[in-house]
């Protein structure tokens, strides 16, 4: 059986490009625009892993890895960031992410070297 993941990033281009790499790689993908619309689609489906971008509208990434955590403590959550294209705020947020309870972090673009980090990542969380 397909193993679903939630991607929630505010960019629709990043959402696109990762769920072509996951659905090619044989997973089934959900998207969101921002974390309060993720866990909502989260709340309504079986979701074995969440990949979330931290910074974006509405309800951003650690606030939705802090929920998460209260409510499914089991869920697995990969974060991903660009940290607004400085190398120092991506490691500073993505240390945060991983703090507050993410499972694995990988550093935006997810092209190239990244899109194997994603993977990697996903194929170790869930098996």
């Amino acid at each position: 059986m397909k193993k679903n993941i939630l991607v929630i990033d505010d960019d629709s281009s990043t959402r696109v490009l990762i769920r072509f790499v996951l659905e090619k790689a044989g997973y089934c993908v959900f998207e969101a625009a921002n974390g309060m619309k993720g866990i909502q689609i989260f709340n309504k489906n079986k979701i074995d892993l969440i990949v979330t971008d931290i910074i974006m509208p509405e309800k951003e990434g650690l606030e939705t890895i802090i929920e998460l955590r209260k409510t499914c403590p089991e869920i697995k959550i990969i974060a991903i960031s660009a940290g607004e294209g400085d190398v120092s705020k991506q490691n500073e947020y993505l240390d945060l992410a991983n703090n507050l309870g993410a499972d694995q972090v990988v550093g935006k673009p997810i092209i190239g070297i990244g899109k194997e980090r994603l993977l990697n990542s996903v194929k170790a969380l869930l098996g």
